[in-house]
């Protein structure tokens, strides 16, 4: 029997003036005449994203929610070419120590999911090398906290760059210049345009990584339709992972934008996969990439609890009884 725990993306709905994304460009920071000063607007910012992540993590708590992902927006322009040399976490070592030690206490599961234009596989030298520095920022964040960092931070593959196959190989050739360090935080998850669950596991195998399993994703990009033919893979990529195996969960916003993601869970879709994968590993970790954030949370809670081939373990866990 397994046991399913639900958790939600970076914000809440309900939590007011709780954003942990205030941000400033780059070119507002240059309208700042004191480069100092502007630094220092910039770690108030940065102070205040932590202190509403803190919220956060205090709101999940009331309502039993122990599986968050933190925004990557944390600290502005942490990562810009021209702020090079700023010591970011000097301002927001404390803010992250609380935070990192909330979670901690509560037995909360959180981690992070870096933007798209972070790419391994990328023959571009550049873009592999702002990548690593964004990586090294999550692995910053997350070692300040005190949260061990690995397995902390799901990423694509990336782009196909006209080759699909050359550019698999090279994301694999482009690992050898991954730190170590680094190397143990990511994740792979399938995605809605590229790269198949199965291109997926032929990396993860080949590296050593867990695969993610985007349910959404697959419906939307596959080469075998069912997904079930690969379960068992997904389930080994976690066997040497302290954590338990994490998968996403989204419904289509519509027929015609299918790729995008909808408002809230499609409950008969979501329970599907819970039927198909109940007893194939102890714990699944559900992340709800919907738009209504945690009231998505909520409101597919709400529908699990009225199903009676349901028991609910706790606010956000439950159990397929059939």
């Amino acid at each position: 029997m397994t046991l399913f725990r639900l958790g939600y993306v970076a914000m809440s709905m309900h939590l007011q003036n709780a954003s942990p994304s205030q941000t400033m460009t780059y070119k507002r920071f240059q309208q700042i005449p004191d480069r100092e000063a502007g630094l220092n607007k910039l770690a108030r910012i940065a102070q205040s994203n932590l202190h509403n992540c803190l919220r956060l993590l205090k709101h999940n708590k009331s309502h039993g929610i122990k599986f968050f992902r933190f925004s990557s927006k944390l600290v502005p322009l942490a990562t810009h070419e021209e702020l090079k040399g700023w010591n970011y976490i000097s301002p927001i070592k404390e803010d992250l120590q609380e935070l990192g030690a909330f979670a901690k206490k509560n037995g909360m599961r959180v981690d992070f999911h870096p933007d798209h234009f972070v790419v391994l596989n990328s023959p571009n030298k550049d873009i592999l090398k702002t990548s690593l520095q964004v990586l090294k920022y999550h692995y910053l964040l997350l070692h300040h906290m005190g949260i061990e960092p690995a397995h902390r931070c799901v990423l694509h593959l990336g782009g196909k760059y006209q080759d699909k196959e050359s550019s698999l190989e090279r994301l694999i050739e482009n690992w050898m210049k991954v730190p170590s360090d680094i190397q143990k935080m990511i994740m792979i998850e399938n995605d809605d345009t590229s790269y198949t669950l199965e291109d997926c596991l032929y990396v993860c195998e080949k590296l050593n990584l867990p695969q993610i399993f985007d349910l959404h994703h697959h419906m939307a990009n596959h080469a075998d339709p069912q997904w079930e033919n690969h379960w068992s893979r997904v389930v080994k990529t976690w066997s040497h992972s302290k954590l338990p195996l994490k998968m996403h969960i989204s419904s289509p916003r519509s027929d015609d934008a299918f790729k995008s993601h909808a408002d809230f869970v499609d409950p008969t879709m979501f329970l599907d996969f819970v039927e198909k994968v109940n007893g194939s590993v102890s714990q699944i970790d559900c992340m709800i990439e919907a738009k209504q954030k945690d009231e998505a949370l909520f409101r597919l809670v709400e529908a699990l609890e009225s199903d009676s081939r349901i028991e609910m373990k706790s606010e956000s866990t439950f159990i397929w009884k059939g």
